[in-house]
C-alpha cells in the first residue's frame, strides 16, 4: 500500500490542474474590483500652504468636491473659542477640528451640510455671513470661523476630512 499508484497520480494531477483553472479565473474577477488608476490618483490631494496668508482661505478639489483651507488669525481663533459649546448645534470645539500645533490652520469641504450647496466665504470679498465664517446662499445657513453651523437649516458643521501635516508648509488631504 506504501507504492503510489497512477491512479493516485492523476487524482493529484487532476485537483491541481483544477485549482490552478479555479485561480486563472478567480483573480481577474478579483483585480477587477480594485479601484482604477484615475481614481487611486484622486485618494489624496497635496497642497501648498506657504502662500495662505492669515485670514485668507482658497478653495481647492479633493474628491471632486470643494475643499476649503483657511489661515485663521489669532482674532478669528478667539472668536471660535469664546463661543460656548452649549449654544452649538453641533458641538465641537476648534481644537477638535484642528490638528494639534496647527491650530491656525482650519481645512473642511466645502460643502454645506444641508443640501450640499457651496457656501461662499472661501474667495477674497464673499459673503461670510454674521458670524464671519462661511454663508451657503441656497438656504442661508450660516458657519462661523471654526465651520460650525451657527444658523440656518444645516444639521451639521463642514466636514473636516482627514489630512496629515508632511511640514509645516505642506498638507496631504486624504
Amino acid at each position: 500500500m506504501g507504492d503510489p499508484r497512477r491512479r493516485d497520480f492523476l487524482n493529484i494531477a487532476a485537483v491541481s490542474f483544477a485549482g490552478a483553472g479555479v485561480v486563472a479565473i478567480v483573480l481577474p474577477l478579483v483585480n477587477q474590483m480594485s479601484p482604477s488608476a484615475d481614481v487611486l490618483a484622486q485618494s489624496s490631494t497635496e497642497i501648498d500652504l506657504s502662500k495662505i496668508l492669515p485670514g485668507q482661505a482658497i478653495k481647492t478639489q479633493f474628491r471632486k468636491q470643494p475643499l476649503f483651507v483657511r489661515n485663521l488669525t489669532t482674532k478669528e481663533m478667539a472668536e471660535a473659542d469664546a463661543v460656548p459649546l452649549s449654544a452649538l448645534r453641533d458641538p465641537q470645539t476648534l481644537e477638535a477640528r484642528t490638528k494639534a500645533g496647527h491650530k491656525n490652520w482650519l481645512i473642511t469641504m466645502g460643502v454645506c451640510t444641508h443640501l450640499g450647496c457651496i457656501p461662499l466665504g472661501a474667495a477674497e470679498g464673499e459673503n461670510r455671513g454674521e458670524f464671519g465664517g462661511y454663508f451657503c446662499p441656497c438656504h442661508g445657513s450660516q458657519y462661523d470661523t471654526a465651520a460650525r453651523i451657527r444658523k440656518g437649516p444645516a444639521p451639521k458643521n463642514l466636514e473636516v476630512p482627514q489630512y496629515t501635516f508632511n511640514s509645516p508648509t505642506t498638507v496631504t488631504v486624504g
